[in-house]
């Protein structure tokens, strides 16, 4: 198969890329710029110089490479988050999940290219009521907090347009891995260690995590085994409270235990999206991308993996 990744510059397409070459698929990536376009190559991929939001681009991108299915992977994420206006930080993001996804499927239907895999988010969309953790047949939040409304509706919009067309939606848990924000050296990372990271009010809510290595093995199966149509959680078997994850990594990487903030003073400072998250926010199951995909994270725990961040952080610090 060849397999054609919009915004294969980003973790989760660099982790995908040898995870397809190595199942024998060829794979054909884009970026915007000719130093990532290098690194793909440096992967295994071709490589094309493409701009999500300019439709023209877009069109010629997919048909020259013709390929056999298209990852939607475009998001344009850099520098710190911004947790109390969630939506400036994601506005060009959310453009390319509206407006490039509108794009990439007129390609792929001009092109005639059969399958469209595109990336959502499991990590807070879900509805702050109810049980603790989420399949894909519960509702979202119908009322998102403030500074994260246009980026809930760009999810919203996104999903509706690939179902729609009978493309394929995986929504995914938090990232940590190689080229992350929880990855040595990565802003989350450090901003741990550095105790800027608190735990907010009770620590209640429920963070869903994903290794980059699981998010590629996940794609890749979703590419070959998923119906038309569906919607996949794709995270590990472990949701867990921010009290309870929160500290254990700081530990894991030996940092100082993160500081306790109250909601009624963290509501000013940090808004009332990140209290949401920190208090309110829902888990999601796997149960189903297990089922239907035949798909089984390696990294079963944030518990493995987060140590495994730390074993990794260790060689390269003494080669240092």
């Amino acid at each position: 198969m060849h397999v054609f990744i919009a915004g294969a510059a980003g973790a989760a397409g660099r982790a995908l890329i040898p995870t397809l070459i190595a199942a024998g698929h060829t794979v054909t990536g884009t970026t915007r710029s000719e130093t990532n376009a290098a690194a793909l190559r440096a992967l295994g991929a071709r490589s094309v110089l493409m701009d999500g939001l300019d439709r023209a681009s877009v069109l010629d991108a997919v048909t020259a490479a013709a390929p056999d299915a298209i990852v939607h992977q475009m998001t344009a994420l850099s520098g710190d988050l911004d947790l109390r206006n969630i939506d400036r930080t994601f506005a060009v993001t959310n453009r390319l999940r509206t407006e490039g996804t509108e794009h990439l499927l007129a390609a792929a239907d001009a092109a005639g290219v059969p399958r469209v895999v595109a990336q959502s988010f499991a990590g807070w969309p879900y509805a702050r009521t109810g049980g603790p953790v989420k399949s894909e047949t519960d509702p979202l939040d119908p009322d998102p907090p403030r500074g994260t409304r246009a980026t809930h509706a760009a999810i919203r919009r996104l999903e509706d347009l690939v179902t729609g067309a009978g493309g394929v939606v995986l929504r995914y848990g938090g990232f940590y891995g190689p080229g992350t924000g929880l990855a040595p050296g990565g802003g989350q990372l450090e901003m741990v260690r550095k105790r800027k990271f608190p735990v907010v009010g009770d620590g209640g809510g429920i963070w869903s995590f994903v290794h980059t290595d699981d998010v590629a093995t996940a794609t890749a199966a979703a590419l070959e085994r998923a119906a038309d149509g569906e919607i996949y959680n794709v995270c590990d078997d472990d949701p867990a409270p921010v009290r309870e994850w929160l500290p254990l990594l700081a530990r894991t990487i030996g940092a100082p235990p993160p500081r306790r903030l109250p909601a009624w003073l963290a509501r000013p400072l940090a808004g009332p999206a990140a209290v949401a998250m920190m208090t309110e926010a829902r888990g999601a199951s796997n149960a189903k991308a297990k089922a239907d995909l035949g798909w089984t994270p390696s990294w079963p725990t944030w518990r493995e993996g987060f140590a495994g961040l730390e074993r990794a952080r260790r060689p390269a610090a003494r080669a240092a």
